[in-house]
């Protein structure tokens, strides 16, 4: 059984740094592209950041600079550091496991975790 599962958000004041954390377990994690999305409310959801399965790394416009995805594949564990957050961070975000194989499209969402950035 697939399970991707987030840790680590909350309330965070503006400035502040925050770090989110994402288990999957029942898959190949090293094999799998890890990404962070979020939704905000009213919005679409959007993608944050991904690794590949090689390492490499991509963000979204709006967090470069002050966001950093990472992986831990011993661990099973994909890490979202935020820094300099700003209200407009605010969102659920989302832990997201996807793979083509064999011609088979995979993809595994968390539940998603709440980050609120207020005073």
């Amino acid at each position: 059984q697939v399970q991707v599962v987030e840790f680590g958000g909350g309330l965070v004041q503006p400035g502040g740094s925050l770090r989110l954390s994402c288990v999957a377990s029942g898959i190949s994690f090293s094999s799998y592209a890890m990404a962070w999305y979020r939704q905000a409310p009213g919005k679409q959801r959007e993608l944050v950041a991904i690794i590949t399965s090689a390492g490499s790394t991509n963000y979204a416009d709006s967090v470069k600079g002050r966001f950093t995805i990472s992986r831990d594949n011993a661990k099973n564990t994909v890490y979202l550091q935020g820094n300099s957050l700003n209200p407009e961070d605010t969102a659920v975000y989302y832990c997201n496991a996807d793979r083509w194989f064999l011609g088979q499209h995979y993809m595994n969402w968390g539940q998603g975790t709440q980050v609120t950035v207020s005073s």
